[in-house]
């Protein structure tokens, strides 16, 4: 055989070897949970559009019965006043970073919000080359918001223009809970990738944290007890190893914390969130590179804890609710979340906290928040330049 017929033999089996590792590398990773992929549509449901005219809004809160509050992600607070959207935004708004993820983001009420008139607001601060998730509350006076100050924001800055987060959720005992994502796809932080951060409990990148409703870290810090090595460990962390959640609710009846949070392809969680508990990231993931290759080989590891849901492909989730109202009676105590790529909402019926089903509502919009009115309607925001609130009513 000639030289060159080695050689092309050699090309050939090197291209063969390579196709063999690349189809590996993409291969869905395995681990103990069952992908979730497509489900059954959900019946005895209509959608009907009650406000449209929103620049790409991301949450809805009410004040009372007919009116509310509506981020708009460039920088709007808006007014719904007896049903009807203001044409004037609400005065008082601090400066956002509106570029690509980054903007206004959740929008909530104090637990006394009637006595004190209290509104909170998570947003991105800053500019492309040093930006953080920052949290702001000021008095709502019923036309502006007076007496607006910082009273969080991430203890490092970042670059780039992705993964912010940021919902915000109130626990029983009056304390408020804050996503903060990892910060970003492909960006370098002290070293190394920006989502490494996500288990370094000396920053704020990838966690879930406990605040008092003056901002300051709350009683009873989980990693400070669990840290037996000296390192640092911020004292309002109360979970850790997040990519990117958007999604966070709690319970009313049973206290529990549910959230949802964006993989990077494939490997969109829900999680039931446990003070101290480590969700993985990025050590511990079924998603995978945006260019197809695996994160990690690990879809499970002692010491961090499993999701309850994996969606692949992606839903991209946003928007998060246990609905806990009266007009669809089979419908209590499931958990809702929206979906900006698959443009539905997905119901994830559960008996206690055990997942036993899942349906959908698709939508045909990117969805961006999901909440429960106080007329016991499903509501829900959809992420588009002529952004709606539906209301979800029964056939």
């Amino acid at each position: 055989m000639k030289t060159s017929d080695y050689t092309l033999l050699s090309f050939r089996f090197l291209m063969m070897l390579a196709v063999l590792l690349l189809v590996s590398a993409c291969r869905a990773p395995e681990g103990p949970l069952q992908l979730s992929g497509d489900v059954p549509e959900a019946a005895g449901w209509q959608a009907a559009t009650v406000l449209e005219g929103l620049e790409h809004p991301w949450a809805v809160v009410w004040l009372n019965e007919t009116d509310m509050l509506i981020t708009e992600r460039p920088g709007r607070l808006r007014l719904v006043r007896d049903g009807l959207l203001l044409p004037e935004s609400v005065a008082g708004v601090p400066q956002v970073f509106a570029s690509g993820q980054g903007g206004l983001l959740d929008v909530s009420l104090h637990p006394g919000f009637a006595e004190n008139g209290l509104v909170y607001l998570t947003y991105a601060a800053g500019d492309k080359d040093a930006n953080r998730t920052t949290l702001a509350r000021g008095v709502f006076t019923g036309e502006a918001l007076m007496d607006v100050e910082v009273i969080f924001e991430t203890n490092v800055a970042k670059t780039g223009n992705q993964h912010f987060g940021s919902r915000m959720a109130w626990l029983p005992d009056g304390h408020l809970l804050v996503s903060i994502a990892d910060g970003g796809n492909y960006i370098r932080f002290d070293g190394g990738w920006i989502r490494e951060q996500a288990q370094n409990p000396a920053n704020h990148l990838g966690t879930v944290v406990k605040l008092t409703d003056e901002g300051q870290p709350a009683a009873g810090a989980p990693f400070i007890a669990a840290d037996a090595e000296g390192e640092v460990v911020l004292p309002e962390i109360w979970t850790l190893g997040h990519r990117n959640i958007q999604g966070l609710a709690v319970d009313p009846l049973s206290g529990a914390v549910w959230a949802n949070e964006h993989g990077a392809r494939g490997g969109d969680e829900l999680n039931l969130l446990q003070p101290g508990a480590n969700y993985g990231w990025p050590l511990v993931t079924y998603s995978r590179e945006y260019h197809f290759t695996r994160i990690t080989r690990r879809t499970a590891k002692p010491g961090m804890t499993d999701p309850l849901v994996v969606w692949t492909p992606a839903q991209a989730p946003s928007g998060l609710v246990v609905y806990r109202g009266d007009v669809f009676p089979g419908w209590r105590g499931d958990v809702f979340s929206g979906g900006l790529v698959s443009g539905e909402v997905r119901r994830v019926i559960l008996d206690g906290e055990t997942v036993t089903g899942e349906e959908k509502l698709t939508i045909g919009a990117r969805v961006r928040d999901v909440r429960q009115g106080p007329d016991g309607f499903l509501y829900v925001l959809t992420d588009e330049e002529n952004g709606r609130l539906l209301r979800i009513e029964p056939l």
